[in-house]
């Protein structure tokens, strides 16, 4: 038998119709985090210059209720899904909402080194999806790594 509420990841990105700053990114969050720990949603967030990134996970009615809350929230213009997707377990079970704000890359930053979501708005399905799985790799290291400072 078929679930008919099942399990999904969701990633989207949109762009900001105005720049946020720290202060305004951490209500957003601490209002985020009560209403996907309220709805047992799971995820992560990346913005960087006025660029969101965002993995949902959930069961498919509530990530579409957020979805839909969140085509509708005036902070947010171009909300585009890239990927969406079944899922037997998530990836994100501790994270109401995981955050990172990425700094600007530095002239000498190696190759390859990603300083913008540019690449997730076009390109092939497969594409997207490394990049996804590389934000997300990158994001949870940094996440289970102690701070130094």
């Amino acid at each position: 038998m078929t679930d008919p509420n099942p399990l999904v990841s969701l990633v989207y990105c949109s762009s900001a119709t105005r720049p946020f700053d720290e202060q305004e990114l951490a209500e957003l969050l601490t209002v985020s985090r009560a209403r996907n720990s309220a709805r047992d949603i799971t995820g992560m967030l990346l913005y960087r210059g006025g660029e969101f990134v965002q993995i949902l996970e959930g069961t498919r009615s509530d990530v579409d209720e957020l979805m839909e809350r969140i085509g509708r929230d005036p902070r947010h213009r171009d909300v585009r899904v890239l990927i969406e997707e079944p899922l037997h377990e998530r990836r994100f079970a501790e994270w109401t909402m995981g955050y990172r704000s990425l700094v600007a890359a530095e002239p000498a930053m190696a190759s390859g080194y990603r300083d913008s979501f540019d690449d997730l708005r076009v390109g092939d399905h497969d594409m997207i999806g490394r990049a996804i799985m590389e934000l997300t790799l990158w994001f949870r290291v940094r996440e289970s790594t102690p701070s130094r400072g």
